[in-house]
C-alpha cells in the first residue's frame, strides 16, 4: 500500500479548512496509508526584510528535512513547478505504487513558500495553478486531488 506523507508549514485553526482537510485525510485512509506533519511556521513581523524572509525559510527547511521519510519521491509544492491534470496525479499514484518505494510526500511551505534547499531536495516540483492560495487552502485542495487521483485509477464517477 503506498505511503503518502504531507508536510505542510504551520498549523491550520480555521474550522472550515480542519473540517475539508479532515474529511479527504478520512477518505485517503481508504486508499493509502496517509499522515499529516506540521513543523511551526517562523513567525515574522507585519512587513518582513528579505533577510528575515530568508532566515526563516531556512529555519523551516531544517524542521521540513527531518520529516520526509526515507526513500520518498518528494513532490515540492511551488509557484515555479509545473501544473499536471487530475489524471497526471493519478499516473503518478500509480507511478509510485509500482517503484517498488512506495513513498510519496509533498512539501507544502508556509506563508513564504519553501526554501530553495527543500525545493532543489524535491523530485518533483508542482504548482497547483498560477493563481495565489492561502497555504492552507492549497493543503485542502491537494488533498483532494490525492483523492480524485485514486478514484480515477478505479474508474469510479467521482472524476467526472
Amino acid at each position: 500500500m503506498l505511503s503518502v506523507t504531507f508536510i505542510c508549514v504551520g498549523k491550520m485553526r480555521e474550522r472550515f479548512y480542519t473540517d475539508a482537510f479532515a474529511e479527504y485525510a478520512k477518505r485517503l485512509g481508504a486508499y493509502c496509508r496517509f499522515t499529516c506533519v506540521e513543523p511551526a511556521e517562523v513567525k515574522l513581523p507585519e512587513k518582513p526584510s528579505q533577510a528575515e524572509m530568508q532566515a526563516a525559510l531556512a529555519k523551516e527547511a531544517v524542521d521540513i528535512v527531518k520529516y520526509i521519510p526515507q526513500d520518498a519521491y518528494v513532490v515540492a509544492m511551488c509557484v515555479e513547478g509545473r501544473q499536471m491534470p487530475s489524471e497526471g496525479m493519478a499516473r503518478l499514484i500509480q507511478e509510485r505504487e509500482n517503484s517498488g518505494k512506495p513513498k510519496l510526500c509533498f512539501l507544502i511551505g508556509g506563508s513564504y513558500g519553501l526554501a530553495d534547499s527543500v525545493k532543489n531536495r524535491a523530485d518533483l516540483k508542482l504548482s497547483m495553478s498560477e493563481m495565489t492560495f492561502p497555504h492552507h487552502l492549497a493543503r485542502v485542495m491537494l488533498a483532494e486531488q490525492l483523492y480524485r487521483g485514486f478514484k480515477i485509477r478505479e474508474g469510479s464517477r467521482y472524476h467526472k
